[in-house]
């Protein structure tokens, strides 16, 4: 299994979104029957789909395969939100017919938001797909892949108003963080979106539920959780009147050694009460991702977020008078429908105004069934890309300039392994999400918390040293 996760980078004229491979080890290797791999494309929330996906097969007799080359059945959990990340998918349709070649009898499935998007013009796509499933509908997978082996293709796209996938364990490989799913769908309905109509309508798990989970993930050594939703912070247990709040504070009783993170936040639903529970709990980590989109009233009302600039700020003020140390971090879409000059230019005033810790920036790419699918998309390529860069630029300045300001500081940081680069150096996380870089000695263990002073910075990254105890 593999994840292939959006991530913030600066941009070439020919690219505008880059991304990043993440390998993850499997929970057990086939031991016989057939045998099923997993490549996950774009949010988080997929990858917790992925689990989800992986305990149902497993409850209907399909082993996970350590390698691509060992599977009998390959998904491709796919991402809708850009043109390029459904051109990625047909990309590696085509590099996967290389295994179609080697094994005959290979099935393989597209599921996910572009198999909700697309349905059924998927069917026979490059000559491989045989399944195509959209996120309420995975409870069929099982069944339409054992059809599948028969040489019957199928698909299952129908939009739920109730699946919440509550009741599946997800099949989680091994680390000391989780993703886990509390609701589905979104009711924003954004312009530029088109998650409400590849994920339905908002729904959210029992409190009790979602508590139970994460106490089984703390006593099965979880150190720390990422709560999921598209609009994670307007969470609603309708069957007790209880909202995301309420459901923070619970999980904080309930595990309180154990760090709490969520994504993603929308600025209506950042609350007077979801501040005070950051403020009032510890483990509650001091990092908010909060999307803000543009700096443009005009553009903001065009997008149909409903908020101005003034209102987010207000917000952002808020938090830091309640948690001062707060990181945010956001996303920033470029060449939105008749962004002028003028429009970007509030989008980095906004920026330098509310200095972010990091950002998720993009160019506007056109979906099919948005409303702004029926606008005009007429700023140039050209343009977009150019005012791209700006914003990327003066994110990574900014950036910059904060890391710098922590040398001296000492944080406490989750050590999760070795760093990319080194085995001697290792790496951790504090809780305003910055990843820490520190020398390796051997009583280090993962899932240990330390303390670390950092010692140098790049825009990324900081630089650490051990504090003695």
């Amino acid at each position: 299994m593999f994840i292939d996760i959006m991530t913030e980078e600066k941009v070439d004229q020919s690219k505008a979104d880059k991304q990043v491979l993440t390998d993850i080890k499997p929970l057990f290797k086939p031991d016989g029957g057939r045998n099923f791999y997993i490549e996950t494309y774009g949010c988080q929330m997929n990858v917790a789909d992925s689990e989800i996906v992986s305990a149902l097969l497993s409850d209907g007799g399909y082993n996970m395969a350590e390698r691509i080359e060992d599977s009998d059945l390959i998904l491709l959990n796919t991402c809708s939100i850009r043109d390029n990340a459904e051109k990625k998918i047909y990309n590696r349709l085509r590099q996967l017919r290389y295994y179609k070649k080697k094994n005959a009898r290979l099935v393989v499935g597209i599921i996910g938001c572009m198999a909700e998007r697309l349905k059924d013009k998927l069917l026979g796509e490059s000559g491989l797909v045989k399944i195509v499933v959209g996120p309420d509908e995975y409870r069929n997978l099982p069944a339409l892949a054992d059809q599948a082996f028969t040489g019957e293709s199928g698909i299952a796209v129908k939009l739920s108003k109730v699946e919440t996938y509550e009741d599946i364990t997800p099949l989680r490989t091994e680390g000391i963080s989780a993703w886990l799913s509390i609701m589905r769908g979104c009711n924003n309905f954004c312009a530029f979106c088109v998650v409400p109509y590849t994920r339905g309508r908002e729904r959210s798990r029992t409190l009790d539920s979602v508590v139970r989970e994460t106490v089984g993930l703390w006593e099965n050594g979880i150190k720390e959780v990422t709560l999921l939703g598209q609009n994670v912070n307007s969470y609603n247990d309708k069957e007790n009147g209880w909202d995301f709040p309420k459901l923070l504070t619970e999980i904080a009783l309930a595990v309180p050694e154990m760090r709490i993170r969520y994504t993603t936040s929308h600025p209506h639903d950042m609350s007077d009460g979801l501040i005070r529970a950051h403020a009032d709990h510890k483990n509650i980590c001091n990092y908010i991702h909060l999307p803000v989109q543009s700096g443009s009233d005009r553009v903001l009302k065009k997008m149909r977020r409903d908020y101005n600039s003034a209102k987010y700020l207000e917000r952002i003020q808020s938090v830091r008078a309640a948690v001062p140390h707060m990181a945010f971090s956001t996303d920033i879409i470029s060449g939105f429908c008749t962004e002028t000059e003028d429009d970007h230019k509030a989008t980095l005033d906004l920026m330098a105004e509310v200095r972010y810790d990091g950002a998720y920036m993009f160019k506007y790419s056109e979906r099919e069934n948005t409303l702004a699918h029926k606008y005009d998309d007429d700023v140039p390529e050209e343009i977009k890309i150019r005012r791209l860069n700006e914003i990327i630029e003066q994110q990574n300045k900014i950036s910059a300039e904060i890391n710098a300001a922590e040398i001296g500081r000492t944080h406490e940081v989750l050590v999760e392994g070795p760093s990319k680069k080194s085995d001697d150096q290792w790496q951790g996380r504090s809780d305003t999400n910055k990843v820490c870089i520190f020398p390796y000695s051997d009583d280090l263990v993962i899932g240990q918390t330390i303390d670390v002073k950092v010692t140098g910075s790049t825009s990324a990254t900081l630089f650490a040293e051990r504090t003695k105890s």
